[in-house]
Parts: structure tokens; C-alpha cells; sequence
């Protein structure tokens, strides 16, 4: 089982990579509260901040200065500072590290594997199946919100077969009277079926986002485990071209001294790496949802 948080950790590894790259850390000596414009770091790690961004959990902080005796920090501007960068201000337990200067910042990483699990849709979907009741003299009901489009449809024969036949004329009507239909999404069954009979519909949605870091990542999205790495892939061909950026910066160090050890587009080239993976694991895994869920039958119109 892999939650948020976990898929968050290995997209850092593989990012800055597994001991090569060591963030300056400290830690909280005592609860931050959301509204707090200081907050206390134990002394022997106070040092390792400085003046800028500081992230603790998810929020980005802005420090304007710290006493070395007793690790109170000062966060710049009051309460202009917290949440910075677009994260939400938040209460943080006492122990809870502090990164200074994030070169990916978790919030970004967030963002990055979200926009990722958006971006599958159509290629990699997720299945649902609903069921609806046959009703005599009744062609069209309501589908779920979530749906997007029909995949299959069968219904329920008479007797001890057990044999639930495909569907073959149906047409799912996405643009549906809300009058009728509250979630505006329907599907028109055509085939003749013996009122009172079940008949089984199999849906397509896009992959859901992951929100908390407890959330599980299959549970949540809707993808098998397995699709972990493919979301890990997109999110650190998504993360890598902004280090590109920040060497375009004619005062960076990187720009100057380190020029001939790093040179301008290697950001893009390892980007370019991770987007091969992740679409060589796309191909592979849409191939593989298709021949767990083979389309035997459609029909529309």
C-alpha cells in the first residue's frame, strides 16, 4: 500500500537523488500554531536556516531572522509570511522538521503528481459499474455524476444459467436533461430485456486526486498499485525543467562557476529521461488495462 505521502518521499529520492543531495534541516522545539508569526527550533539546529523560504509539513514559511541562543525564529512580514508560495498556514507538532530553502518544495510536488493523475484521462481510465432495474416502457436512466462514458452493458437472463448476456444497442447520453437526470449524465438502453431484470453497466471516469498524505493511492485514484511508478515518472519529468530555470538566472552560482561541471540543459536532458519512462510505462499499462477489460461489444450512435 502506498499513501500520498509515501509516493511524495520517492519522488524526492528520485529527484535529488538517495545521499547525494543533503537539504539543511532543523526542528520545531515546541507546537506552531497557524496563526504564530515565531515559532521555537531547537538551538542546535537553528543554524541551518536562513533568510528566505523554509518549509515545515506542507507550508512554506518566510524567516526573516533567528536568535542562536534560544532558536526563536522570526517569520517576515507577521502573518504575511506564512502559507507562503501558495500553501495554506497550518498547526505543526513539536519535532517537525523544518527544510530550508526546498529545491521541491512538497506543495509543488503535490501539484506536479496531481497534474499528472489529470492528465491520464483518456489513456489509463478507471472502471465502475452501476446497476439499473429494467423498467416496462422505460429506455433511458440516470447514470452516476462521475462517469464519463459506457464501456459495456449486460443484462440478467431468465433461469438457472447465470449467464449475463452483452448489450448491444445502448447510447450514453452525457449532455442529459437535469430535469430528469440530476447528475446530467444517462444512458438510452435499447435492447429488449424482460422488465424487472438487472442489467449491468460498466462505466469509465478519469482517476481521482490524491488530497491527504494518508490517502491511499489505489484506493483513492481508482488505478491499480502498480501505476505508482507511472505517476512517479510524470511527476519528475513535470519537477525537473524548473532547476533549468533558475540557472537562467545570470547571478546563480550555477550560471557562473559551475558552468562547465553542469552545463546549461543538462535540467532538460534528465527531464527528458524521466518523460521517456513515463510514457514507455503509459503504453504498457494502457495495453494492459485493455486486455483486462476487453470492449467485447458497443454500439452507439
Amino acid at each position: 500500500m502506498t499513501t500520498f505521502d509515501g509516493l511524495l518521499s520517492r519522488i524526492r529520492q528520485q529527484t535529488q537523488g538517495f545521499t547525494k543531495d543533503q537539504a539543511a534541516l532543523a526542528e520545531l522545539s515546541a507546537p506552531m500554531g497557524a496563526s504564530d508569526t515565531s515559532f521555537s527550533v531547537d538551538p542546535a539546529t537553528v543554524t541551518s536556516l536562513s533568510r528566505g523560504l523554509a518549509e515545515v509539513d506542507d507550508e512554506l514559511i518566510y524567516v526573516k531572522n533567528y536568535d542562536r541562543t534560544s532558536g526563536v525564529v522570526q517569520v517576515m512580514g507577521g502573518l504575511n509570511g506564512r502559507g507562503a508560495e501558495g500553501t495554506v498556514a497550518a498547526s505543526h507538532a513539536q519535532h517537525a522538521l523544518i527544510t530550508a530553502d526546498p529545491k521541491y518544495p512538497r506543495a509543488r510536488m503535490r501539484e506536479a503528481v496531481n497534474d499528472v493523475l489529470q492528465a491520464l484521462y483518456p489513456d489509463l481510465v478507471v472502471f465502475e459499474t452501476t446497476e439499473i432495474t429494467n423498467t416496462a416502457l422505460v429506455y433511458e436512466y440516470a447514470m452516476p455524476a462521475d462517469a464519463l462514458d459506457v464501456w459495456a452493458v449486460s443484462d440478467q437472463t431468465i433461469g438457472p444459467s447465470q449467464v449475463w448476456m452483452q448489450g448491444r444497442f445502448y447510447r450514453f447520453n452525457p449532455t442529459a436533461d437535469t430535469t430528469a437526470f440530476p447528475t446530467g449524465k444517462s444512458i438510452q438502453l435499447f435492447d429488449s430485456v424482460v422488465p424487472g431484470r438487472s442489467m449491468l453497466v460498466k462505466y469509465i471516469k478519469a482517476p481521482s486526486p490524491l488530497v491527504n498524505g494518508s490517502d491511499d493511492f489505489a484506493t483513492v485514484t481508482g488505478l491499480p498499485e502498480r501505476c505508482v511508478d507511472l505517476v512517479m515518472w510524470g511527476a519528475c519529468a513535470r519537477l525537473i525543467p524548473a532547476l533549468e530555470a533558475a540557472r537562467l538566472q545570470q547571478t546563480s552560482v550555477e550560471s557562473t562557476e559551475r558552468a562547465n561541471l553542469v552545463p546549461v540543459s543538462s535540467a532538460t536532458k534528465t527531464a527528458q529521461y524521466f518523460l521517456a519512462m513515463y510514457q514507455q510505462r503509459l503504453q504498457d499499462e494502457r495495453r494492459r488495462m485493455l486486455e483486462e477489460n476487453p470492449q467485447t461489444q458497443f454500439y452507439g450512435s
